[in-house]
């Protein structure tokens, strides 16, 4: 997310690192520098002037003090300026105590709007709310089928009509809700290649029908000025109360991360970093302004492992690393439970400082299929106690799991290697501190 924009801006900061004070000359060297980069990362040129403004203004002339370089300092002001560019704060979603909460979803197409609405059912779900999707998108083809492939495999009603009526469908829609007891009606709307009068009446009228609780627009973060200036239109036509960005996972050069809230003056809510309905996070100006500058994003990782770890599972890991008892069976399950957080290259750039390292290095997501389909080629024997492993039995891991024994024999030393890791915290205490414990 962002890693070429991070890394421009960490080789901008180098310039005032090493001075006693920030002065008017280091300061604009450094500033100018960094407006160029958010320029060339498709930021709205009103956006980059007055943030850059805002910036020397905070740090013209501020002594350093001992403890803290001037390239800290400026970093700490443009960090501080950057979470207020964003938004400051998270903005949830208004959800109605009583009666049903009706949430719109509105933007261009190709946004991920359909794949949005059934990411955030399944996070509705998980809160206990009652979720009824619309399929009001009556266009697009096969965006009716998608919709109820994607309501089939997170247990989601989907309603439909079978004639292309988008606005009797969402009127149905909330109709059957109320009889069926559904608390929460995602409506699914149609969108266009490009903003067009007849859409926009449309999702106008759809509005008035059905008073929604929230309107959400979608922005492809690959697209830049083109989402801001879509992002406008449709604000002026139905007055949408949040953003999500979608397909932060791609090559977002962050022009739309960065300007749309300024421009429109809608909150960002949420972002979409994969194709995965559990693929959707709140958005929070404070986490995501860290990762720009290089900081990465603990925090949410750390949220990610919670929320996939069973207790009782990390008891009994924790018990068998104690005992030194971590088998390749254990290895399995924790494969499992990384594949459930998300992409490698997106759980890599949460670490500080790793994704200039990993900005130029292949992150294969399929290299844990490979170590999955050799474990699962061992027999239970051969999991519980690797060191029977002699040549033979490697070449039959290697010939079933379809690899070859070069990466069964790269697996086994991988696993020794964290295994004696993994002994470092086999004490009480030290595992009491590990972030993903209970």
């Amino acid at each position: 997310m962002f890693e070429d924009l991070s890394l421009k801006i960490e080789s901008a900061l180098k310039k005032v690192r090493g001075q006693g004070r920030l002065s008017e000359k280091n300061i604009s060297d450094s500033l100018r520098e960094i407006r160029r980069i958010l320029l060339d990362a498709d930021v709205n040129y009103k956006v980059a002037k007055e943030f850059i403004a805002e910036v020397s203004e905070k740090a013209l002339g501020k002594e350093v003090i001992a403890s803290i370089s001037p390239g800290q300092l400026v970093t700490k002001i443009i960090f501080d300026e950057l979470v207020s560019l964003l938004g400051s704060s998270e903005t949830e979603l208004k959800l109605n105590p009583s009666g049903i909460t009706t949430i719109m979803v509105v933007g261009l197409q190709g946004s991920g709007k359909t794949t949005f609405c059934a990411k955030l059912a399944k996070r509705l779900n998980e809160h206990k709310r009652k979720v009824l999707l619309a399929a009001a998108d009556v266009y697009r083809p096969a965006a009716i089928e998608q919709l109820r492939q994607l309501g089939e495999k997170i247990d989601t009603r989907v309603f439909s009509l079978d004639k292309p009526d988008a606005k009797e469908t969402a009127t149905e829609a909330l109709k059957y809700a109320k009889e069926n007891n559904f608390d929460t009606v995602i409506i699914d709307t149609a969108g266009r290649l490009h903003v067009d009068s007849q859409m926009m009446e449309e999702i106008s009228d759809i509005k008035k029908l059905v008073n929604p609780s929230e309107i959400l627009f979608i922005v492809d973060s690959m697209t830049g000025q083109d989402a801001v200036n879509s992002a406008k239109s449709f604000n002026e036509t139905v007055d949408f109360d949040g953003i999500v960005l979608t397909k932060l996972d791609g090559d977002a050069r962050g022009g739309a991360a960065l300007s749309i809230r300024s421009v429109v003056g809608k909150p960002i809510k949420f972002i979409s970093n994969g194709e995965k309905t559990d693929s959707l996070e709140v958005f929070y100006p404070d986490r995501l302004a860290s990762r720009i500058l290089g900081k990465g994003d603990v925090i949410s990782l750390v949220e990610k492992a919670q929320q996939t770890l069973d207790d009782n599972e990390a008891e009994r890991l924790e018990e068998k690393l104690r005992q030194n008892k971590f088998d390749f069976n254990d290895f399995l399950k924790q494969i499992k439970v990384i594949k459930k957080m998300g992409s490698l290259s997106s759980l890599l750039g949460m670490i500080p400082g790793l994704s200039s390292q990993i900005k130029n290095a292949q992150v294969d997501d399929n290299a844990l299929i490979k170590v999955e389909a050799i474990i699962n080629s061992m027999t239970k024997i051969e999991r519980e106690s690797p060191k029977i492993l002699n040549g033979n039995r490697r070449k039959r891991i290697a010939r079933g799991s379809g690899t070859s024994i070069q990466d069964v024999n790269k697996l086994l030393k991988q696993f020794s290697e964290m295994k004696k890791m993994m002994s470092k915290f086999s004490g009480k205490s030290s595992l009491a501190k590990l972030p993903l414990g209970r």
